[in-house]
C-alpha cells in the first residue's frame, strides 16, 4: 500500500478495555523484572563491558518495536507470533511458534513465583519457598478468572511501585557514589575480562568461576583477560534475558484500546534502556565485581544496602526485597494475561480441544486459565530438585531457549508478511535490514546461550518435543482418526456387535468434524486463485464443504467465466463440496456478522483473499476472517 493511502484504510488495534498505562503495567511486569537479575548475569559474562552488553540488547529491541508494529498494525490479533505466521504460512508452523510461546510463559510465571517467593523468604525467615510459590501461582490463577480489567489494576500498582523503587536505588546510589569518590569504579575497570569455555558448566567450575567474577586468582600468577569478543558476545546473550516479556503486549492486543499496542512498546523499550544499563553501571560504582558475584541472587538488595549507608542501607534493601517479591509476582500475572489470549485465539482455529473456549459468568475462559495453572504445577514439580538454584538453572534452560525462539519466529513472521501480504495495509512498517538484523542478532544469543550450557538445549527439548506431540496430534486427528477406523474394521471380523457400534461412532465424529463448512469470499478471482483457496483449505482445515461466496451489487458484479470456473474446480476436488452463493449488498463487518449467525460459520472460518489496498476494513474489524491467498 502506497503512502498516499488514507488513514481510514489503515488497520486498527480492537477498542479494548486496556489504556495506556494498564497495558504497560500488565507486560512492563515482566520486562522490568529484568533488572534483578540480568545485571549480575551480564557482569558475570562480560565483567566490566556488561554496560556495553545491555546496551546493546537495547539497541536489537529498539528495532523489534517497528517488526512488533509492522505486525500487530497489520493483523490486531491475539497470538503474537502465531498469529503472525497463520495468516502467512500453514497452521502447523504457526502452532510451533505458539507451543514456543506457550512454555516461555510456563517457564516465566514458575521462575518468577519462586523467586519472588525467595525474596519473602529473606524478608519472613521460615516461609516455606516451595509452597508458598504454588499459593501464589493460585492466587493469580483465581484473579485471573475473576477477570483482565481487576488484574490490570494490580499491576498498574505493582508496576508504579517498582519504577519508583529502582529510580530511588539509583538516586541513592549516585549520592554515595558522589560522596565517596569512584575508587571501586576504577578498580572494575582495570579488571580482566571474564574467560569463557564454550560448553561449560561454569557453575561447577571453581577456576571459571574465580575468573569470571573478577576476583583474585593465585597473587604469584599473572592475571590473564578473556578475549573481547567473546566477553561481548555472552554477555550479550545472557543480557537477551533482559528483554523477556516484550512479546506479551501482542499477545493481549485485542483487549487494549486503539492505538495503545505501539505505545506499550515505546514504554518498554524506554525503561529496558534506561534501567538495565544504568543498574549494571551502578553495580560497577558501588562493590567490586567479585562481590557481584557474591550477591548474585539478590544483587539489587544488597546495592540498596551498600549505598543507602549504615542508617538507611538497611531499610532501602528491606524495599527492594519487597518491590522484588511484588514484580516478580506481576510477571507472573503477565504470564497468566498472555497465555490466555493465545490459547484462545489457537482455539478458535482448532487446533486445540473446543473445550477450552467455555466462558463463565465474568467472560472469562476458566478453562484455559485452570489448565495453564496445571501445567505451571507440573513443571514446578518435574524440575524440583534438593538445590533450589539447580532447579532455577532447568527452567531457565527452557524459558531461555523458547523465549529467543519466539523473538526470532516473529522478525520470520515479519518478512513473510512483506513477502506474501505486501498489499497488506498497516501503519508502519520496518526496514527489511532492520527485520535481517534484529533476527540475526537474536539468533547470535540463542546460539551463545546454548553454547554457554548445553543443558538448556536439553531442557528445553524435554518440553517442547512433547508439547508438539499434542499440537501434531490434534492437526493430524483426521488422519488418526481414519487409521484408528481402519483398525478397528479389522477387528470386526472377530468382534462384529461391539466392534460395529464403536465404528458408526468413529465415523459420525469424522463426518461431524468435516461437516463445518468454509466460506470464501470473492469478487471474481482468476481461475488460479480460485484454485489456491481449494488447495489451502484441503491441506490446511478439516472439512470437505466449501461454499464460494460473491457479493454484488452496482459496482462489483459476477464475471462472466465465475460459474464455469467453479463448476470444473468441483470436478477437480471431487472430495470438496462446492457451492457457490450470490448474494446482492456490500461487503463489510455487518454482512460478515449476519452470514456468521445465519449460516452458523464463525467468522475465523471465513476466508478472503489478499485486498490489495481497496478494503476499507481491517481484519479486527471484520471479526478474525482470514487470508489464504
Amino acid at each position: 500500500m502506497s503512502e498516499s493511502a488514507s488513514a481510514s484504510h489503515l488497520p486498527k488495534e480492537h477498542d479494548g478495555q486496556l489504556g495506556e498505562l494498564a497495558s504497560t503495567a500488565i507486560c512492563g511486569n515482566d520486562i522490568t523484572s529484568s533488572c534483578l537479575y540480568v545485571s549480575a548475569l551480564a557482569i558475570g559474562a562480560a565483567g566490566k563491558l556488561a554496560p556495553v552488553s545491555l546496551l546493546m540488547v537495547a539497541a536489537v529491541l529498539f528495532l523489534f518495536r517497528s517488526i512488533y508494529a509492522e505486525v500487530v498494525g497489520a493483523l490486531p490479533l491475539n497470538g503474537g507470533a502465531y498469529n503472525a505466521l497463520l495468516n502467512t504460512t500453514s497452521k502447523f508452523r504457526a502452532s510451533i511458534a505458539a507451543c514456543l510461546t506457550v512454555l516461555s510463559y510456563m517457564a516465566t510465571a514458575v521462575i518468577s513465583a519462586l523467586e519472588g517467593m525467595h525474596y519473602v523468604h529473606h524478608i519472613i525467615d521460615g516461609v516455606p519457598v516451595f509452597y508458598a510459590t504454588i499459593a501464589l501461582l493460585g492466587f493469580f490463577m483465581v484473579l485471573s478468572i475473576i477477570g483482565i480489567t481487576e488484574s490490570a489494576v494490580l499491576a498498574i500498582f505493582i508496576f508504579i511501585t517498582h519504577i519508583a523503587t529502582l529510580s530511588l536505588l539509583l538516586i541513592v546510589g549516585v549520592v554515595h557514589v558522589a560522596g565517596s569518590g569512584t575508587d571501586t569504579f576504577y578498580a572494575n575497570m582495570n579488571e580482566p575480562l571474564p574467560t569463557h569455555s564454550v560448553g561449560a558448566n561454569e557453575a561447577s567450575d571453581p577456576e571459571l568461576n574465580d575468573s569470571a567474577a573478577g576476583g583474585a586468582v593465585d597473587s604469584e600468577a599473572p592475571q590473564k583477560g578473556g578475549s573481547l569478543f567473546l566477553a561481548l558476545f555472552f554477555g550479550f546473550s545472557i543480557a537477551m534475558l533482559g528483554i523477556s516479556g516484550f512479546e506479551s503486549s501482542s499477545n493481549f492486543v485485542e483487549e487494549q484500546k486503539a492505538g495503545v499496542f505501539p505505545k506499550t512498546l515505546r514504554n518498554m523499550w524506554i525503561a529496558v534502556s534506561f534501567f538495565n544499563p544504568l543498574m549494571a553501571l551502578l553495580a560497577l560504582a558501588l562493590v567490586s565485581i567479585s562481590a557481584v558475584k557474591g550477591h548474585e541472587a539478590a544483587l539489587l538488595a544488597h546495592l540498596g544496602e551498600v549505598a543507602g549507608g549504615e542508617y538507611f542501607g538497611p531499610k532501602l534493601s528491606f524495599l527492594i526485597s519487597i518491590d522484588a517479591a511484588l514484580v516478580l509476582s506481576g510477571a507472573v500475572l503477565t504470564s497468566f494475561v498472555g497465555v490466555t489470549g493465545l490459547v484462545h485465539r489457537m482455539t478458535l482455529d482448532r487446533c486445540l480441544p473446543q473445550f477450552l473456549l467455555k466462558t463463565n459468568r465474568r467472560g472469562t475462559t476458566h478453562r484455559i486459565i485452570i489448565g495453564f495453572f496445571l501445567l505451571c504445577l507440573s513443571v514446578l514439580f518435574i524440575t524440583r530438585t534438593a538445590d533450589d538454584q539447580d532447579q532455577i538453572k532447568y527452567l531457565a534452560g527452557l524459558y531461555t531457549i523458547s523465549f529467543l525462539s519466539v523473538m526470532v519466529l516473529f522478525a520470520l513472521g515479519n518478512i513473510l508478511l512483506k513477502i506474501k501480504r505486501k498489499n497488506l495495509p498497516r501503519p508502519t512498517q520496518a526496514k527489511w535490514i532492520s527485520v535481517i538484523f534484529a533476527m540475526c542478532a537474536v539468533l547470535a544469543g540463542l546460539v551463545g546461550n546454548a553454547l554457554k550450557d548445553p543443558i538448556y538445549l536439553w531442557t528445553f527439548l524435554q518440553y517442547f518435543i512433547p508439547a508438539m506431540l499434542v499440537i501434531a496430534v490434534m492437526l493430524g486427528r483426521i488422519v488418526l482418526l481414519k487409521a484408528f477406523l481402519s483398525m478397528v474394521r479389522s477387528l470386526t471380523v472377530s468382534i462384529v456387535g461391539p466392534m460395529t457400534r464403536l465404528t458408526k461412532a468413529v465415523r459420525e465424529k469424522i463426518e461431524e468434524i468435516n461437516a463445518q463448512q468454509i466460506v470464501f469470499f470473492t469478487r471474481g478471482d482468476n481461475i488460479a486463485n480460485l484454485n489456491n483457496a481449494l488447495l489451502y483449505v484441503r491441506q490446511n482445515e478439516h472439512t470437505n464443504r466449501l461454499k464460494i461466496v460473491t457479493i454484488t451489487n452496482q459496482e462489483v458484479q459476477v464475471p462472466d467465466d465465475l460459474v464455469a470456473e467453479l463448476e470444473f474446480l468441483d470436478q477437480a476436488y471431487p472430495e470438496i463440496d462446492i457451492e457457490f452463493v450470490q448474494l446482492a449488498g456490500h461487503f463489510g463487518p455487518e454482512l460478515i456478522q449476519r452470514l456468521s449467525e445465519e449460516w452458523n460459520i464463525p467468522r475465523n472460518l471465513m476466508f478472503i483473499g489478499s485486498p490489495g489496498g481497496r478494503l476499507p476494513y481491517d481484519l479486527g474489524e471484520l471479526g478474525g476472517v482470514r487470508l489464504i491467498i
